[in-house]
């Protein structure tokens, strides 16, 4: 019963011979704990401020001064308005004289216009391989042009097998192909770069800008001097070719005439004989 007598005795600051009851393990749960701050972020008006001067500010946006609150929040009344606390942290606060009711629904349409204006970028995918075909990568890059004009963002991967990772320029050419065909609806956000055995680049609406326009000009001429070079030293080969054949096909030519005029000098002339 002594805990009966002493209801503010807490369970933890109790004595050591005091023994443990049901009851104060009940009391003890029952008491109230620390007050959780409010979570309302609305602005406080009228007779929830809490300075005892506030720097006022009238409907129309005019500084009127500092004030008693007292008289501000009279001064609204008279108006048939509210006073806002608008800025809490300023010594001595500012207040403004509005309509309360209004402001707060002017300020939920702007919400909700906001959100509505908000766009929702979802971010396809689209993968190749290196050696893809002609048919396959039209078909590819076409999904992807549709993707751009939808106004989503698009996530190009090059998937490497094997011995494949040995050459990335592959993957780097396939790349660069799907970002100029679609240069006129897409730009990349993302240059293409290695990820463990893919290689990523990402594509966002909106036209290539002239950094990209520039760089994909200077590698079709990288290309087209690459292949020039390529063709080039295809005809010095076939050229060097085509002489070791003929210089291996004199000797024997040579040797087969040699031959043949032999031949014709050792064989005698029969003629026949009448008796």
């Amino acid at each position: 019963m002594s805990a009966l007598r002493h209801p503010s005795f807490h369970v933890l600051g109790r004595w050591a011979t005091q023994p443990t009851t049901q009851e104060e393990s009940l009391r003890a749960s029952q008491e109230p704990g620390p007050i959780a701050a409010p979570t309302n972020q609305e602005p406080r008006i009228n007779d929830r401020i809490r300075a005892r001067e506030v720097r006022l500010v009238s409907p129309e946006g005019e500084q009127i001064g500092i004030r008693p609150l007292p008289e501000a929040i009279e001064m609204a009344q008279d108006l048939g308005l509210d006073l806002v606390e608008v800025a809490d942290t300023a010594s001595p606060p500012v207040c403004r004289i509005m309509d309360y009711g209004k402001f707060k629904y002017e300020q939920s349409q702007k919400a909700k216009e906001s959100r509505k204006k908000a766009t929702h970028i979802l971010v396809k995918e689209m993968k190749y391989r290196p050696k893809i075909g002609p048919g396959d990568f039209d078909t590819k890059t076409r999904k992807v042009e549709a993707f751009l004009e939808d106004g989503s963002k698009v996530k190009v991967t090059i998937m490497f097998r094997g011995r494949e990772m040995q050459h990335p320029q592959l993957g780097r050419r396939i790349l660069d192909r799907v970002a100029e065909t679609v240069s006129h609806v897409g730009r990349v956000e993302v240059f293409p770069k290695q990820d463990g055995r893919n290689m990523t680049m990402v594509l966002v609406p909106g036209q290539a800008t002239r950094r990209q326009r520039e760089a994909a000009e200077d590698r079709r001429a990288d290309e087209v001097a690459e292949a020039e070079e390529l063709a080039a030293a295809a005809a010095e080969a076939t050229a060097e070719a085509e002489a070791v054949q003929a210089e291996a096909t004199e000797p024997e030519a040579t040797q087969a005439e040699e031959t043949t005029d032999a031949t014709g000098s050792s064989t005698p002339d029969e003629t026949p004989q009448t008796s």
